[in-house]
């Protein structure tokens, strides 16, 4: 979702992801992991469950996190087990999607 100035108030439910911030001309990347976004006039609020900057997640880090998500999603037996291993690959695919777009401006 594109937010420009003078959007219409708005009030919605945050995925896990990455939100990218233009301002001046200056990208910046923050992994996001669920919660809600208010938008008004010329505002915008997040509530979060937690957010990182990009510029401050470890790549190498979040590509072994990455690496050992997906390993654990595919030896999840049961229903459960492969919901909390999806949502726990989605955490460390959106960290590293937010550390790598650091690399690519």
């Amino acid at each position: 979702m594109g937010v420009l100035p003078n959007h219409i108030a708005i009030v919605t439910a945050l995925d896990i992801g990455v939100m990218k911030i233009r301002l001046n001309a200056q990208w910046s990347t923050m992994a996001l992991m669920g919660g809600f976004a208010k938008i008004g006039n010329d505002e915008i609020t997040l509530l979060v469950n937690n957010a990182e900057r990009g510029i401050d997640i470890d790549l190498q880090e979040a590509q072994e996190s990455f690496r050992l998500a997906k390993a654990d999603r595919a030896r999840a037996e049961g229903k459960r087990q492969a919901i909390e291993a999806d949502v726990a690959l989605k955490r460390a695919r959106t960290r590293l999607e937010a550390a790598d777009a650091i690399l690519l401006r």
